[in-house]
């Protein structure tokens, strides 16, 4: 055998091994407990659907979702013509700020509400928001706002003036212009955006359960509700069942709108359109409203005392309080080495499914191509962690890993593995287009002095893809710290509260003291959060869309 054969022989059985362990690790800890989630619900499914309550929470679940998708899209659209209209440092700025609200736990963003509606009396009498359809409605365009503005003002800022100048000297109107020639153009990426925000909404699971109360129940909370309070695993299944069909149903549309903003026509022609400093100033003092006063008055409340401001509540974080089996301060630090641990495994399991689903795109060798379907496998199947609700996941490892060999349901790792399969998607997201981009002429030319591919990929792959790492690893990081929806379904004991749990206990037990700690804890899962989006956004090259 020649040495270049042998060579790529060894490249083809690197590549075998590199699919093996995301293979199976998304076999064991996705797969299979989805599966039994499906399998568990087809034996409930009739009586569920006959159920009248059960189709009113089906019905209350998808119209609040189409409601937030539209009150989101009425906001972050004129926002998406700011973001378009700034210049590109200043683009990247407000991008960074929008996006720390749509990062940060859904758990503190209620906690933010709940703030707001006791500081502004919006928690009493006749104008209460408390458990209300409006405070789920505003806490989603809350958090989907970042979606809007940064996926259709991205595309916005890219796209090519000059067709709109010449309507406007044809004598068209702004409006006009706008109308028929800009907007055609933008479609794409608002049905993107649309789709992702309904996505979102239509999944949301910490915000309804805190802010909607009992009252207000969606498929999400009743599958949390029907699993963990009343013990009843086949409704909770077959609510789980329907939640994927529609799930399903939705990322095949939202896939459809991404492949059309894909192929959209752009050029590198001038920014589109011109600044105007009406529609910059009118629409910052829509976003320092919707994001900024939840925010500050959150931490207004963390740092109130009754008699003035302090830091006692902060301090009261190291106290054990009843409703606690520990310290909030120690779930903060099991939350760190959690989200610590869920990143190392998302980062390695990510860069290996990249690696397998870009792999082929270097030689077309004969088991290169005998290995394309493995490959489309992967493309495929990673995507679908995105696309399956946390809770269902949750669900689905409460059901499946309770019986040797897979008795993992009560081991404290199945935490940190839990959460690096929500935040193992966001690495494979950033990495494969960055190893797609690679110039192949950079390999052939390391491959022409002599490098072996193995040592190719080293030199030339690692250095350019070590940045798009990090960025995966520091949302994972983020998307760990502040998981709540699979936590709640997996082991409940000191040594594994989170902090995101903890502060669903403290903002479900009424007391002054225990709400001010529950402020407190909030900001300062906000503030790690948002030290995530700022790595992040420090480490991005380009002016490209999060989505």
């Amino acid at each position: 055998m020649s040495p270049t054969r042998r060579r790529w022989g060894a490249a083809t059985v690197a590549w075998a091994v590199a699919a093996a362990l995301p293979l199976g690790f998304l076999s064991i800890f996705f797969a299979y407990p989805v599966l039994t989630v499906v399998g568990d619900g087809l034996s409930g499914l009739r009586d569920l659907l006959g159920s009248a309550p059960i189709r009113g929470v089906l019905w209350f679940t998808l119209w609040q979702a189409v409601a937030s998708t539209a009150l989101t899209l009425a906001v972050g659209l004129p926002g998406a013509a700011m973001l378009a209209r700034l210049g590109p440092r200043a683009r990247r700025v407000v991008r960074a700020l929008i996006t720390v609200p749509f990062v940060l736990p859904t758990v503190v963003v209620a906690g933010a509400f709940e703030a707001v509606f006791d500081r502004f009396g919006l928690d009493a009498g006749a104008l209460s928001l408390h458990h209300t359809v409006w405070a789920i409605l505003l806490a989603h365009v809350f958090f989907n706002y970042a979606v809007v503005v940064r996926t259709v003002g991205s595309w916005w800022a890219g796209l090519d003036g000059r067709s709109a100048d010449a309507a406007a000297i044809l004598g068209a109107t702004p409006a006009r212009a706008f109308w028929h020639v800009t907007w055609p153009l933008l479609r794409p990426a608002v049905a993107a955006a649309a789709a992702v925000t309904f996505l979102f909404s239509f999944t949301s699971f910490g915000v309804i359960l805190i802010l909607g109360g009992p009252t207000r129940a969606t498929v999400e909370t009743e599958i949390y509700r029907y699993a963990v309070t009343r013990l009843d695993f086949d409704t909770a299944a077959a609510l789980a069942l329907c939640q994927l069909v529609a799930v399903a149903t939705l990322v095949a549309l939202a896939g459809i709108a991404e492949r059309r903003r894909a192929v959209a026509r752009r050029s590198a022609g001038r920014t589109a359109p011109r600044r105007s400093r009406a529609v910059i100033g009118v629409n910052a003092i829509v976003a320092i409203a919707l994001l900024g006063v939840p925010i500050a008055t959150l931490v207004e409340r963390a740092l109130s005392t009754g008699d003035g401001y302090g830091w006692a509540n902060f301090a009261a974080l190291a106290e054990r309080v009843p409703m606690l089996p520990t310290t909030a301060v120690a779930a903060l630090w099991h939350s760190l080495g959690f989200a610590a641990l869920a990143t190392g495994i998302a980062a390695v399991i990510g860069v290996l499914a990249s690696i397998v689903v870009v792999g082929g795109s270097v030689r077309r060798s004969a088991a290169s191509r005998g290995a394309a379907w493995l490959r489309r496998l992967f493309d495929v199947g990673l995507t679908l962690p995105l696309g399956v609700s946390a809770v269902t996941v949750g669900l689905g490892m409460l059901l499946a890993l309770d019986r040797p060999p897979l008795d993992f349901r009560t081991a404290w790792w199945i935490i940190p593995v839990a959460h690096a399969l929500v935040g193992m998607p966001f690495v494979v997201r950033t990495l494969v287009p960055t190893l797609r981009s690679i110039d192949h002429r950079l390999r052939e030319a390391a491959a022409v002095l002599g490098a072996a591919p193995l040592r190719s990929r080293r030199e030339v792959d690692i250095p350019i893809a070590s940045r798009a790492v990090a960025v995966g690893a520091a949302f994972a990081f983020a998307v760990s710290l502040g998981e709540f929806g699979a936590t709640a379904f997996l082991p409940r004991r000191p040594d594994t509260l989170t902090a995101p749990l903890a502060l669903f206990r403290l903002l479900g037990t009424p007391g002054e003291s225990l709400r001010g700690q529950a402020m407190a804890l909030a900001v300062v899962l906000m503030a790690a959060t948002a030290l995530s989006v700022l790595v992040i956004e420090g480490l991005r090259r380009t002016d490209e869309s999060l989505f």
